[in-house]
């Protein structure tokens, strides 16, 4: 059976399990961290729903005040007076959309993100079963299928988020590094939970948040007093 390390054990030891206030729980992850590297700090939001119904999928994007503390790389699959506009905008890879879809479909993924024209998706839509399971996907309801490819641009580049509710009703999605100040980690913090509850599908019925759980990379989670989140 496999065991925890000492340093991770030691760790474990320093978290209460008790729930805290999420910018006491915040400063904790900090202080127990003990990786070498500037780890992603991680949020878990257990949710009363049932993801197999798709009237109760919960799905959506917020831009962070304080971003992730990387810039993702972003491609662009637009053509004519588009290309220079994602071009301006920031975006690492910019091509039409058979150059594009031919170089991703031979293996080519180096990017975070995918935005294409709508007019462009009966070709990308090829590409489901390679970018789906990647989370890749460009699609409309997270801003990545528009004809406004400068804003979606910029606004990943800014630190947007996507989130997407998984089989076991569990939201997992990053806010930041370990290294931020304490005080852009709770309002990135906030910022993620308020618009996981503003996504509560209009279907689900009883508690909606169930628990919550923030953790860096390495680090063990420490779970978060719902009723200092709530009120």
């Amino acid at each position: 059976m496999r065991s925890n390390g000492k340093k991770y054990e030691k760790a474990k030891q320093a978290v209460a399990a008790e729930p805290r206030p999420l910018e006491e729980a915040i400063g904790l992850v900090q202080k127990v961290r003990y990786a070498k590297f500037d780890e992603t700090m991680e949020i878990a939001v257990r949710l009363g729903v049932d993801p197999k119904h798709a009237d109760q999928m919960v799905r959506g994007t917020v831009v962070l005040p304080h971003g992730l503390g990387k810039s993702k790389r972003v491609a662009v699959i637009a053509s004519g007076d588009k290309v220079k506009e994602a071009r301006e905008a920031g975006a690492d890879e910019v091509g039409g959309e058979a150059e594009m879809v031919e170089r991703i479909s031979g293996g080519w993924m180096e990017f975070d993100a995918l935005v294409a024209t709508p007019d462009t998706m009966k070709s990308v839509g090829k590409l489901g079963k390679l970018l789906g399971p990647r989370g890749l996907m460009p699609n409309p309801k997270t801003g990545t299928v528009t004809f406004d490819v400068g804003r979606a641009v910029r606004e990943i580049k800014a630190g947007k988020v996507a989130f997407r509710v998984d089989k076991t009703a569990i939201v997992h999605a990053p806010f930041g590094k370990s290294s931020f100040n304490a005080d852009k980690l709770i309002q990135n913090a906030r910022a993620l939970i308020e618009a996981i509850l503003r996504a509560k599908p209009p279907t689900s019925k009883g508690k909606y948040l169930r628990g919550i759980t923030i953790s860096s990379t390495m680090s063990p989670g420490v779970a978060i007093d719902l009723a200092t989140v709530e009120s």
